[in-house]
């Protein structure tokens, strides 16, 4: 009966190293499953971050563009930029390219000329980023005003 019990405890001794490996190795990959995920979700909320930026680049665009419509005396038309406007904005915008295009409609109505303006704001490229690199964001606004 002693020869049996020796036996059957030299048979488990290896049992207990195989369960801490498989553990070990089960750890592992969730940890690094879950830094591939925090990773992406941090990613994720950068490029949010950007695209707000740009959205707001972009609508400063269209305010430029309203304010120089606005200052025009009445009965004149603002001459719109050809091809294009390029702004450089301050601060957290400062890495955006804004551009701004405008084209322009006259309209006679009771004896009074109305301007219309259709005016189109784009702002892209975070410091240099180009079309397909991960860092890429743009957007683009149009408006149309009326003076």
């Amino acid at each position: 009966m002693r020869t049996m019990l020796t036996l059957t405890r030299k048979l488990q001794q290896g049992f207990s190293l195989v369960t801490a490996i498989f553990l070990l190795v089960v750890l592992g990959g969730l940890g690094a499953m879950m830094m591939t995920f925090f990773t992406a979700q941090q990613q994720s909320s950068a490029l949010d971050v950007l695209g707000s930026r740009a959205y707001q680049a972009a609508r400063a665009g269209i305010e430029w563009a309203a304010y120089n419509v606005e200052s025009q005396p009445a009965g004149t038309q603002w001459v719109c930029p050809t091809p294009q406007q390029s702004l450089t904005l301050g601060g957290t915008l400062a890495a955006f390219n804004v551009s701004v295009t405008c084209a322009t409609a006259s309209f006679v109505e009771g004896g009074t000329t109305i301007y219309i303006y259709d005016i189109v704001s784009s702002a892209s490229g975070v410091n240099g980023a180009t079309v397909g690199s991960p860092d890429y964001v743009e957007r683009v606004i149009s408006a149309r005003l009326g003076k």
